[in-house]
């Protein structure tokens, strides 16, 4: 098998690979679904409840909801105990790293993936189970869960960054950059205009890391432009915005595999650019990270120890 072919699938194989089931895929989807059934679950259940949630503490008693949603009624408890089932959820990953029975289980970047998500829809979750009054000992471990959940977005974020083998990054960049000299639909010179343009080594290293986090959050941020500026001046205003939107026909196939192997090339080239001060900024990542989880952990068992011993269960 030739380079080019372990990067590009050809069109003719295509629906026969897109039958042999895909873990990643598979994951994918299940990730869609889940915030899919929750994102509808808090849609429906906020429609239901944004009066109630409207109401000063004093007029909530009077509603005729106040029964159903306050943090000790029916729903408002059964979100509590989901909240608390995310959370014990969410500290399985640190965990995973030191059970060495959890590590045969699934794919760390899954783990990580889920945790995430659970992170994401733990505080979703609570925000509705205290009926959106964040008040004393409780209001403290939201704010300081939200924290947490912002900062674990962060260190997802950062981890992308990080290259698990630099060997195998090094030589998948050489056959990307073989298919874009052997492909003949975008001009070379264009394309050299067109993509972003890396600073030298020896620049990169005298970076500071708050430098070096401002460079790949704004080379990401400005990717999705010169990608849309790749298309307009290759396929003309009408057809890029027609490929934008997915609505491309056949003819189109063949390009937006030139624009998947490009964009991969100019994100793995800046990987591997930034490799040192991506594993320094998410090592510093790190050592806050656990702290605030540790801390938010103590103080949602201390809220729920107290609430059980005042009988709001």
């Amino acid at each position: 098998m030739s380079a080019s072919t372990s990067t590009i699938v050809p069109v003719a194989s295509a629906s026969i690979s897109s039958e042999i089931p895909n873990p990643d895929t598979r994951h994918k989807h299940l990730l869609t679904w889940i915030l899919l059934v929750f994102s509808v679950g808090v849609v429906a259940l906020t429609f239901y409840g944004h009066d109630y949630y409207r109401l000063g503490q004093a007029q909530r008693a009077l509603s005729p909801k106040h029964y159903l949603l306050k943090p000790g009624g029916v729903v408002g408890i059964n979100l509590g105990l989901l909240g608390v089932v995310m959370l014990c959820g969410i500290f399985l990953y640190p965990l995973r790293k030191r059970w060495r029975w959890l590590q045969k289980q699934g794919n760390s970047k899954h783990w990580l993936d889920h945790h995430v998500v659970l992170g994401i829809a733990a505080p979703v979750c609570i925000a509705l189970h205290s009926s959106f009054k964040f008040r004393g000992l409780a209001g403290l471990a939201f704010w300081l869960m939200v924290a947490v959940s912002v900062s674990g977005l962060v260190g997802r974020y950062l981890y992308a960054q990080v290259l698990q083998d630099i060997a195998d990054a090094e030589s998948i960049l050489r056959e990307l950059q073989a298919e874009n000299q052997r492909q003949t639909i975008l001009n070379q010179k264009d394309l050299r205009r067109i993509l972003p343009t890396l600073p030298g080594s020896g620049r990169v290293s005298q970076w500071s890391p708050l430098m070096a986090t401002l460079f790949i959050l704004g080379s990401d941020l400005a990717r999705p432009f010169w990608i849309t500026r790749l298309r307009v001046r290759t396929l003309g205003i009408a057809a890029g915005i027609r490929s934008i939107l997915t609505v491309s026909g056949r003819r189109d196939i063949a390009f937006e595999e030139v624009i998947r192997v490009v964009r991969k090339q100019a994100l793995l080239s800046r990987r591997i650019l930034l490799l040192s001060h991506a594993k320094k900024i998410f090592q510093l990542w790190h050592v806050m990270h656990k702290p605030f989880s540790y801390a938010f952990a103590i103080l949602a068992l201390l809220h729920i120890g107290v609430a059980m011993l005042l009988g709001f269960l």
